[in-house]
């Protein structure tokens, strides 16, 4: 069937640009679709979520899908006042079952990415912790770590945009005091 399998995936991780290929994002819409009946918009906030905000899917990707998938009877849409409602079909349920396991390892790879990004932002972004999110990340006080690491992100703020050169001396430095608290020994 044409649009299906464009090729997301091949080298192991997603693409740099685009982070599906048409076939590959038609293939996890009908995916949702096939949990339950789900408007384009609630589509696009379920990837955003999966994915921990890796992934967040314009309008002008979705709705385009949406319309091929129904255009070739893969999935339905039912108008609800403004809003459409778009429904997987029969034919969309069996397209899911034969590629089942490249939309599991697709749907995994973006939790798992999402679950990253989660780990990330509770380390390096006080501010979207709560008071027990600190406690999470850092389990004693290390407040002077946590100050040191709001000053360097409030420096990086103000250094940029920068240019090639300045990211390749910014980058140095953080590599070197990456390497420098890898080397000392870890104190109790």
């Amino acid at each position: 069937m044409r649009g299906f399998r464009g090729g997301m995936m091949g080298g192991g991780g997603f693409r740099m640009g685009r982070k599906f290929a048409a076939g590959d994002l038609q293939l996890v819409i009908l995916a949702l679709l096939a949990e339950q009946p789900r408007h384009g918009y609630e589509l696009i906030k379920l990837l955003e979520e999966r994915s921990g905000g890796f992934y967040v899917p314009s309008p002008g990707v979705i709705y385009p899908a949406l319309t091929y998938l129904e255009e070739t009877g893969l999935a339905e849409v039912e108008a609800e006042g403004t809003k459409k409602l778009y429904r997987i079909t029969e034919s969309g349920r069996k397209q899911v079952e034969q590629n089942s396991s490249m939309i599991e390892m697709t749907l995994g790879k973006l939790e798992r990415i999402g679950e990253k990004m989660a780990h990330v932002r509770r380390i390096f972004d006080p501010e979207s912790r709560g008071p027990d999110r600190e406690e999470e990340a850092f389990p004693e006080d290390k407040s002077e770590v946590v100050a040191a690491r709001m000053l360097l992100k409030s420096a990086l703020k103000l250094r940029y945009p920068w240019s090639k050169d300045e990211a390749k001396r910014i980058a140095g430095i953080l590599e070197r005091a990456a390497a420098e608290i890898l080397q000392q020994p870890k104190q109790d």
